[in-house]
């Protein structure tokens, strides 16, 4: 594995397959700005390691052995809460897609995707943003059609509480913004809208962007 270097995203990859991990890696590598630090074959290896080598991201399988890729994504967010979590995959059941957005993942991608949307969903959650693949964003989409008018009441009470300038940020959060773009659309310093964003997300009492940016929808701060 490379040596890091800066500016590049550090990226941990976790696949009990050493085959899969090993395509994964070759599709990284092909893009400069990425670089592996390290891999892992189980769930409990991977937290390891993300405590000793500090990634910007962690690409986890959801199904290996002693720790799951769920389990392993909650512990990451315990201890290691400056790594971004993504999902990779072979399922798209919706019961895998919800679970992985409320341990706080800010991405769900299938291992049947098309290669740059790996590399664009890496690039997104590194950048503060979140990314599910197409097909697991249309489940969502599909998810909240439904009952679309009980859902939008409860969430404007929920964004009632926030101040004006949070409401604007929580917007842009939803349009899929990161935090740096948010900053130059609003005209203020990134620090600041990371400070928002985290009071947004107390205040809504959500665990990640992707559940704050919902609420965002729900609530039509989206255009």
């Amino acid at each position: 594995m490379s040596a890091n270097i800066e500016g590049v995203i550090r990226i941990l990859l976790a696949d009990d397959e050493a085959m899969i991990r090993a395509g994964v890696r070759a599709i990284l590598q092909s893009d400069p700005e990425l670089n592996v630090v390290a891999e892992a074959g189980d769930g409990r290896q991977a937290v390891d390691l993300a405590i000793s080598h500090h990634p910007d991201v962690a690409l986890l399988d959801i199904r290996m052995p002693r720790l799951d890729g769920l389990a392993a994504a909650a512990e990451l967010r315990r201890v290691a809460p400056g790594t971004a979590v993504v999902m990779l995959t072979t399922f798209g059941e919706d019961d895998y897609i919800a679970k992985a957005l409320d341990v706080g993942a800010s991405g769900f991608l299938l291992k049947s995707g098309d290669p740059r949307e790996l590399i664009a969903g890496i690039h997104a959650v590194a950048d503060g943003a979140a990314y599910l693949s197409p097909k697991v964003a249309q489940r969502v989409i599909t998810q909240l059609a439904g009952g679309k008018m009980a859902r939008g009441a409860a969430a404007r009470d929920r964004i009632a509480a926030l101040t004006e300038r949070e409401r604007e940020v929580l917007a842009l959060l939803g349009a899929g913004m990161s935090n740096a773009e948010i900053a130059r659309r609003l005209h203020i310093v990134e620090g600041t809208v990371k400070a928002y964003v985290s009071a947004i997300l107390t205040r809504l009492d959500v665990r990640n962007r992707v559940q704050a940016a919902i609420i965002a929808h729900e609530a039509g701060l989206i255009a």
